[in-house]
């Protein structure tokens, strides 16, 4: 019998081993959420409350009805597994934009004094000159947002959109203004408008996404080639009002980011390490159902940013250390 209870006690202490192994990421590939579909959330962005992630992004799906644009919400504790939460925008028409009107790119903001989640988005008409931000409220983080309005910030043309919140909790939208470049404005107090503009890089980028990591803030986008790939550039500053430095590649240019347009940075810091993760889209035009995600693990510091070859990995989120299977 004492045997059979040792044999018993290995066999469990194995299983608790398993279990606690952190799921494998496999950037490109069909990422199932609990259901077994694909994800729908392209062009997306991660906020966090309390140990949860949630993963807002445009729902592509077959199977929604025309006429209306939609945003899901998926949630996640370790940033692998997802669940699906809700469908939390469908949205009709609001400023008669006709046929082929966009919403994309959402981004959404927790407004701590409120207890209020905020959301910025791209909504344009099919040629993109209506180039404003729309915003819509709710006060549960999966729950269904309301329209508030659109507008473009601080009288300047939004197209492809970003978010950033600092160390110290204040929040920013990054914008594409063309042909002026890539503009970093702070929201208002109640993250219903933007009150200040921080700094204008005068490159034509979208997909805007920034970090602050070590002291130095790097700031990440995408050249203006429509869906197709092309070499994504960072730049570094000690300041998000700069000085910032000359744009370099974050892969080698010929791979064209792996496919891939850039969408947020995410910092993960954990009891023994912080990972900087690069999130990124891979465009399907034809099929934007089946568009998929490029997910990766940055290697950063000192001023020097790269975007690895994709290959299989791993992330502990209570550790913060990141593993890519070779």
């Amino acid at each position: 019998m004492e045997k059979y209870l040792i044999s018993a006690v290995i066999w469990m202490a194995g299983y608790v081993m398993m279990a606690a192994t952190p799921p494998i990421i496999v950037p490109g590939a069909i990422w199932p959420d609990n259901r077994g579909e694909h994800i729908q959330a392209h062009g997306g962005g991660l906020t966090q409350v309390g140990d949860t992630y949630y993963w807002f992004g445009e729902d592509r799906k077959q199977s929604n009805p025309r006429g209306r644009r939609y945003v899901s919400c998926y949630a996640s504790t370790n940033l692998a597994q997802w669940t699906f939460r809700h469908q939390v925008v469908q949205l009709a028409d609001p400023a008669n934009l006709g046929r082929g009107w966009i919403l994309e790119r959402p981004k959404v903001f927790f407004h701590a004094p409120s207890r209020q989640f905020v959301m910025y988005a791209h909504i344009d008409n099919r040629t993109y000159k209506y180039a404003r931000v729309a915003v819509f409220t709710c006060a549960t983080v999966d729950g269904d947002y309301h329209y508030l309005n659109s507008f473009r910030p601080l009288g300047h043309e939004s197209r492809d959109i970003g978010q950033f919140v600092d160390d110290d909790g204040l929040a920013y939208l990054i914008f594409e203004d063309r042909p002026f470049g890539f503009r970093i404005a702070r929201l208002s107090t109640d993250y219903l408008n933007v009150d200040k503009e921080i700094c204008l890089i005068p490159e034509h980028l979208e997909g805007g996404a920034i970090v602050h990591y070590d002291g130095l803030y790097y700031a990440l986008g995408s050249a203006l080639t429509g869906w197709d790939p092309n070499p994504n550039r960072y730049a570094t500053a000690k300041t998000l009002a700069g000085p910032w430095s000359d744009f370099k590649e974050i892969a080698p240019p010929e791979k064209n980011t792996y496919g891939s347009q850039s969408s947020m940075l995410v910092k993960v810091t954990g009891t023994r390490a912080t990972t900087v993760l690069f999130l990124g889209d891979i465009w399907k035009p034809n099929t934007q159902w089946d568009s998929r995600y490029l997910w990766m693990p940055l290697e950063i510091g000192a001023g020097k940013l790269t975007l690895p070859e994709p290959r299989d990995w791993t992330l502990d989120i209570s550790t913060g250390e990141s593993r890519i299977i070779k």
